[in-house]
C-alpha cells in the first residue's frame, strides 16, 4: 500500500511528448508536493507549454502518465479539474464583456458557484476599482490579467498552473503576481509556473527543472535580489 505522506501530490512518471514529430522531452520525473513551486525553464519550442497541456488534461502524452494524490488523471478527471486552475497565455477574457461578467461566465464553464461579493472584492483588491464596468476590450494587457488572476483566486484551486504570469507585466503587476504566488504556497497550494524571468522566489520551496531533449537535470533557480 502507498503511503501517502510519502506520495508527492502531483507527480509525472516516465513522461514523452512529440509535436509534429519532433521529440520535445522524454523519460520526463518529478514529484510535487504541498507548498511548493515547479519552475519550468527552457528555450522557445523545447516544450514548456506542451508540458503545462500535459499537466491540465488538455493534451494527452506520447508515453508515461500525470498522476494527482497516487491516482493517473485520466482515472480522476473531475475531481482534478476541481483542484486545479490552468492561467494561459491569452488569459481567457471576453472583449464584451466587463470585468464581472467576465467573472460570471468562466465559473459557469469551469461549473464553479459565482458569488458577486467576494468576486468584486477581489477585483479592487488587484487594482481594478476604475475598471468595473468597462469592457475589457478596452482595459490594458495588464489589467486584463488582474481580471484572469481574479479568476484564478476564486477557482480556489489547490494547484495552480501558470504560463508566463509575468510578461507583458510593469513592476507594480509583477510584484503582486510574485505576492499571490507566496501567499497560495503559504496556504499550503501548489503552483507550476513557465517563466522566462527571473523571480523573487525568497521564503519559496522550489523546484527548478529545464524541458528540452537533451535538458540539464533539476536545478534550483536563482532567485532575484
Amino acid at each position: 500500500m502507498t503511503d501517502p505522506v510519502l506520495t508527492p501530490t502531483l507527480s509525472v512518471h516516465d513522461l514523452a511528448c512529440e509535436r509534429s514529430e519532433r521529440l520535445l522531452f522524454k523519460g520526463l520525473n518529478f514529484g510535487l508536493s504541498d507548498a511548493q513551486l515547479l519552475l519550468v525553464q527552457g528555450g522557445n519550442g523545447q516544450g514548456k507549454t506542451s508540458l503545462l497541456r500535459l499537466l491540465t488534461g488538455l493534451g494527452r502524452p506520447d508515453e508515461g502518465e500525470v498522476r494527482w494524490r497516487g491516482e493517473p488523471i485520466s482515472r480522476c478527471r473531475d475531481r482534478y479539474h476541481r483542484e486545479m486552475a490552468y492561467l494561459g497565455h491569452a488569459n481567457g477574457i471576453k472583449d464584451d464583456l466587463n470585468p464581472v461578467e467576465n467573472l460570471r461566465f468562466h465559473g459557469t464553464l469551469h461549473g464553479r458557484a459565482f458569488e458577486h461579493g467576494p468576486a468584486l472584492a477581489t477585483l479592487k483588491r488587484l487594482g481594478l476599482s476604475r475598471c468595473l464596468d468597462l469592457p475589457c476590450r478596452a482595459l490594458s494587457f495588464g489589467q486584463r490579467r488582474r481580471v484572469a488572476l481574479t479568476a484564478l483566486l476564486l477557482a480556489q484551486a489547490h494547484l495552480w498552473i501558470m504560463d508566463e504570469p509575468l510578461t507583458g507585466l510593469d513592476v507594480l503587476a509583477v510584484a503582486l503576481v510574485e505576492g499571490l504566488i507566496r501567499e497560495h504556497l503559504s496556504a499550503g497550494g501548489m503552483v507550476v509556473a513557465t517563466t522566462h524571468q527571473v523571480m523573487n522566489l525568497a521564503g519559496v520551496d522550489v523546484q527548478g527543472l529545464v524541458v528540452g531533449p537533451s535538458a540539464a537535470p533539476p536545478v534550483n533557480p536563482p532567485e532575484r535580489p
